[in-house]
């Protein structure tokens, strides 16, 4: 049976906190990119989900219907590249913790 006497909640969470800071950190650093329509159009969003470069070809600026289709598909897709980094990281995290000292 594990012993969990000498776990200290605050040693817990300071552990929590600062993994949370380095995550955030390391997140700003990675990059996903999605291109949709033979690279028509090509989204970058960084791992804390925040969009840093969008390029959109000239020849879809006169449809607007393929514009839409294309640009939901790169959103939905580079979103997801963030949250499956995320679930690993945060894997990672729970491994690194050090709950039985």
């Amino acid at each position: 049976m594990m012993d969990f006497k000498n776990l200290s909640l605050s040693d817990l969470m300071g552990q929590v906190q600062e993994m949370a800071e380095k995550a955030k950190d390391e997140g700003v650093s990675k990059i996903f990119t999605s291109k949709m329509g033979g690279g028509m159009i090509e989204l970058s969003i960084n791992g804390n989900s925040e969009v840093i470069n969008l390029q959109i070809d000239d020849s879809l600026m006169e449809d607007k219907d393929s514009l839409k289709i294309l640009l939901i598909s790169a959103m939905n897709d580079v979103i997801k590249q963030a949250d499956e980094n995320k679930k690993s990281m945060a894997m990672n995290m729970m491994g690194g913790l050090n709950l039985f000292k």
